[in-house]
C-alpha cells in the first residue's frame, strides 16, 4: 500500500476520532477541523518513520499536542480588551480625601498611644505608628524581647480600650 492509499485509510478509519480530540480540547468547531486536517498532514509527513503498533495512539498523540499548541499560541496571541487597557491604565493612587482620612486615622492613633502611660506610650508609638518590629524596638531600648511583645500586647490592649470608649460617646 502507497502513503496515499495509507494516508486515505486512516483518514476513513479515525477522522472523527481525531475531530472529537480537537474539538474537546479547543473548544471550537472550526478551530477543531484545521486542528484535525493539520494531524493527518503531519502524520502523512511521518508515515514513514512511524514504528509504533497502534496507529490510534499515535493520531491522538499527534492531535493532543497539535492542541496544545494551538493553545498555547492562542493565549499568546490574545487581544486585551478595551477593559483590559484601561484598567491597567488606571491611576490606582489614594485620592486627596483618603490621603486626609488616613493622616487623619494616623495623627489620632499617635494622640491615643500618647495617652498611654508609660512604658507603653513609646512601645506603642514605635510598634503601631511608625511600624517598626518588635525586634527592632527591643534593639533600640536594649530590653528583652519578650518584655516588647508583652509591653505591645498590653498597649494594644489598653488602645482597644479607649477606642471602645470614644466609639461609646
Amino acid at each position: 500500500m502507497d502513503r496515499r492509499q495509507h494516508l486515505t485509510k486512516l483518514i476513513e478509519q479515525y477522522q472523527n476520532l481525531v475531530f472529537s480530540i480537537c474539538c474537546k480540547m479547543t473548544g471550537d468547531y472550526f478551530t477543531a477541523e484545521d486542528l484535525a486536517q493539520e494531524t493527518f498532514l503531519s502524520a502523512y509527513r511521518h508515515l514513514d518513520t512511524f514504528t509504533g503498533t497502534s496507529e490510534k495512539a499515535w493520531l491522538c498523540r499527534i492531535a493532543s499536542n497539535k492542541c496544545i499548541d494551538y493553545l498555547k499560541s492562542a493565549a499568546k496571541r490574545q487581544i486585551p480588551s478595551e477593559e483590559d487597557v484601561f484598567a491597567a491604565c488606571a491611576d490606582h493612587s489614594p485620592g486627596p480625601e483618603e490621603c486626609m482620612l488616613a493622616q487623619d486615622a494616623r495623627s489620632t492613633l499617635l494622640k491615643r498611644c500618647k495617652q498611654l502611660k508609660p512604658p507603653y506610650d513609646t512601645v506603642a508609638a514605635l510598634y503601631f505608628y511608625d511600624e517598626k518590629k518588635a525586634e527592632e524596638i527591643a534593639a533600640e531600648q536594649g530590653k528583652n524581647i519578650k518584655t516588647i511583645q508583652t509591653q505591645i500586647y498590653r498597649a494594644r490592649a489598653m488602645l482597644r480600650k479607649i477606642y471602645e470608649k470614644e466609639r461609646r460617646l
